[in-house]
């Protein structure tokens, strides 16, 4: 699959332009549909940008400490609702749960005490519990959203303490081994960009230093290619479920909590910022570290991603975030997913099921219901059906869509055994407007 030529032309120029009024060394952004990089976009030339050049995810590493902390909670090892203190006693975080941790719900401070961490050696966990304390909640727990970069060097300690294998060697067991990102790394690896500070008055550049964070490390040491960060991409569009149920990637994508009240165009999820663009919801994450800034946003429901990366610490205009959102934007607008086509049945369903198809009427709205050969029931408005229902027993039907996801259809019977009504969730259908549920 390739995009359009003038998808793509359009991608190339909004990318050049960036990098030049953004005053970034380099700047490259990829498309992802369906699983593959299907376009790279690059400008700069120090280093000129390629899909196998490193660049440092930053923040967007915590989507994986976040997947690795869901995968314990699918094998029985904790809760989300797990105090900390259960798994890191000593804190004195007092009821601040793991789900608070990772929404940024928690009201923690954003950062460790002492110097900044992201530009300094980072300490060894024991030293990091240390300086954890009471006073380290800024704001009521789940009174509003704060990020919180302390948060996740805290569940990097939660995972560590569980397992018994420091975070690196579970990144790299659990995520990066099966997914096959053999150029996602703990450390710089050449080939990598330089990351810099550009003077705002005579354009120099200042190399930062490429520091090992130490027990922060959960929250954004991590580094990674356009490639790499493209298969990251694709997981979490369609997850394979050998790394992750992709039921619970579905919950990750859940809001905790809205940071943007008036406008709900920005929250977080279990680890994933939630961005509304429209329409549209797009998951994902920002990231950045000294001399790098990154961006990641998947829209899940037609397995499309933009993610990006320049070797500056921020573009002077715009931001990378808003680059790759706006990219994402004009690529389903151009070329939306294609559309199955319809094909006719190959068998007709059994009788029993047949006898449940047709219109149903309930307090005078109408529905129709169908049935497939594979023994499942479609409901709802006339030629949009948007219910699903899987058999679960005689007449005992469990919802897996919509509003009645996890609710009980069960059809009723006359004396004669003929289906007369479905009710579905105590709401009762019968055969035609007038009679009475």
């Amino acid at each position: 699959m390739t995009l359009l030529p003038e998808t793509a032309r359009q991608i190339d120029v909004r990318v050049a332009q960036a990098q030049a009024a953004g005053r970034a060394p380099s700047l490259v952004l990829g498309v992802v549909r369906d699983g593959t990089l299907v376009h790279l976009a690059a400008a700069g030339e120090h280093p000129r940008p390629d899909a196998d050049l490193q660049y440092r995810l930053g923040s967007i590493s915590k989507t994986m400490t976040a997947t690795l902390i869901m995968q314990l909670r699918d094998a029985g090892q904790l809760t989300v609702d797990d105090p900390l203190e259960q798994h890191l006693p000593g804190t004195g975080l007092g009821t601040l749960t793991l789900r608070q941790l990772l929404g940024h719900a928690s009201g923690m401070q954003r950062e460790p005490e002492g110097q900044w961490w992201e530009r300094t050696a980072g300490v060894d966990l024991p030293t990091l519990l240390a300086g954890v304390s009471a006073d380290k909640i800024a704001y009521p727990p789940h009174a509003t959203y704060h990020y919180s970069n302390l948060a996740y060097g805290l569940l990097g300690g939660v995972l560590e303490r569980l397992t018994g294998t420091p975070w690196a060697d579970l990144i790299s067991e659990r995520i990066l081994t099966p997914l096959g990102m053999r150029r996602t790394t703990y450390a710089a690896t050449e080939p990598f960009a330089r990351g810099y500070v550009v003077h705002p008055w005579h354009h120099t550049l200042r190399e930062e230093p490429r520091t090992d964070t130490g027990a922060m490390a959960p929250a954004g040491q991590l580094w990674s290619t356009i490639e790499d960060l493209g298969r990251w991409a694709a997981f979490l569009a369609d997850p394979d479920p050998s790394v992750l149920a992709p039921e619970t990637l579905a919950e990750m994508c859940s809001p905790v909590v809205i940071s943007e009240l008036e406008t709900w165009a920005h929250g977080h999820g279990l680890g994933l910022e939630l961005f509304r663009e429209g329409n549209r919801v797009y998951a994902g994450h920002g990231g950045s570290m000294p001399g790098y800034i990154a961006s990641l946003a998947v829209h899940r429901p037609t397995r499309t991603a933009v993610i990006g990366f320049a070797n500056s610490y921020g573009l002077r205009v715009g931001h990378i975030g808003g680059l790759g959102r706006e990219l994402l934007t004009l690529v389903l607008d151009a070329e939306p997913a294609p559309v199955a086509p319809w094909l006719p049945a190959t068998a007709a369903p059994s009788a029993e099921l047949t006898e449940l198809t047709g219109r149903w009427w309930w307090m005078g709205i109408e529905i129709e219901v169908s049935a497939d050969a594979a023994g499942e029931l479609r409901a709802g408005p006339i030629g949009a059906p948007d219910l699903h229902f899987v058999p679960e027993g005689p007449d005992r039907w469990r919802g897996r869509s919509g509003g009645e996801d996890g609710e009980i259809l069960t059809v009723l019977r006359d004396e004669q055994g003929r289906a007369v009504a479905l009710d579905i969730a105590t709401f009762v259908h019968t055969r035609t407007p007038d009679q009475e549920p």
